[in-house]
């Protein structure tokens, strides 16, 4: 099963959204803020080139042949931001690719370095167990923790 760093991003912002996501259940196209997020990717750093593939991960874009960036709208979760990140790393680190991670916050005018230590693998890992548990699960987690603002917090509580 193909973990996503969408997943791990997800695993930090609400389990039931992980759950709901990797079942095929997509509320993101109903959102405005995820819609002013794609937009906000599109519209910075268009000299970089965007949205390259590799497995499982689709970075924003790399630069200076050892950084990945991500782009996003608000340091509200950076948390699952900096998560997502690692997770790219991780990927790359086994696949012999040693780089650095940079988050971007273009409105914010914020950057933040994330560099893949021993300590943040092993939280890595642990996380990846639990979302592989979670995602092959037959019903979602009880417990909702998603915000008001998320496109799944109607969904989350019907």
């Amino acid at each position: 099963m193909k973990i996503t760093g969408t997943y791990v991003r997800y695993y930090l912002v609400c389990k039931r959204e992980l759950w709901f996501f990797s079942h095929g259940i997509n509320m993101e196209h109903n959102s405005d803020i995820v819609s002013l997020g794609k937009l906000l990717h599109e519209e910075s750093y268009k000299k970089s080139k965007k949205e390259i593939m590799l497995d499982n991960i689709k970075v924003d874009f790399i630069k200076n042949k050892n950084e990945i960036h991500e782009v996003k709208k608000s340091m509200k979760m950076q948390k699952s931001h900096r998560y997502q990140l690692l997770y790219y790393l991780y990927v790359l680190k086994k696949r012999g690719i040693v780089m650095e991670g940079v988050l971007d916050y273009p409105n914010e005018r914020k950057r933040e370095r994330v560099i893949l230590n021993e300590e943040s693998e092993k939280e890595l890992e642990n996380m990846l167990e639990d979302i592989r548990k979670i995602i092959s699960s037959d019903k979602p987690p009880e417990q909702c923790t998603c915000k008001s603002k998320s496109a799944y917090y109607d969904f989350c509580h019907i």
